[in-house]
């Protein structure tokens, strides 16, 4: 709602005030500045910027590492809990960039649970198995070409791409591009496991 004043003198200062502030919903008031008192064009000026900041906040997520990503992302549970086991977190919150094939919770599923009980009882292979899913560098799924690539575990992933279908070894690309603050995240369908050395 824009109420002008009943004066019918022309406007050369105006202040804006938000008022009944909810979100989506802003009212504003607009008021000669010679008719405010000082006190209450500083409280209407204060009231406007925060109610501006408030919408800004509600509606621009902050950005995140890889790491927070998958902690924030349902689908990533597990592998957000073998991040933790693995003693990885820190890593995947530094600087990098990297590139993270994460398993969805789906995917973990189809793991036999022997492997998986070895995966929780060795923390060595946990890591080597985790660090076999990230690719130094930020590569998005418009820049992926067929071919291998060196993964962190010192291991080749071999890549494919036809049209916008990416695959990494023999698993899927669900949701490609998930960005974050240090790389990016691809959801994959499978569990990738490094050959045997």
């Amino acid at each position: 709602m824009v109420r002008w004043p009943s004066s019918p003198s022309p406007l050369r200062h105006t202040s804006v005030t938000a008022t009944n502030y909810a979100p989506g919903d802003l009212n504003f008031n607009l008021y000669s500045e010679a008719a405010m008192p000082t006190r209450l064009r500083k409280s209407a000026t204060a009231a406007a910027l925060a109610a501006l900041l408030l919408a800004g906040c509600a509606t621009t997520p902050s950005p995140k590492s890889i790491a927070d990503t998958a902690a924030s992302t349902p689908q990533l549970s597990t592998l957000n809990r073998l991040i933790t086991q693995a003693g990885l977190t820190d890593t995947l919150r530094g600087p990098g960039p990297f590139t993270v094939f994460a398993p969805s919770d789906e995917a973990f599923k189809a793991v036999p649970a022997k492997t998986l009980a070895d995966l929780g009882a060795d923390k060595e292979l946990l890591r080597a198995v985790l660090t076999y899913h990230v690719v130094a560098g930020n590569m998005p799924a418009a820049a992926v070409r067929n071919g291998n690539v060196k993964t962190v575990n010192g291991a080749n992933l071999s890549l494919s791409k036809s049209g916008t279908i990416v695959t990494v070894e023999d698993a899927v690309v669900l949701t490609a591009d998930v960005a974050a603050t240090n790389g990016v995240v691809h959801v994959i369908d499978r569990v990738l496991l490094p050959p045997k050395r």
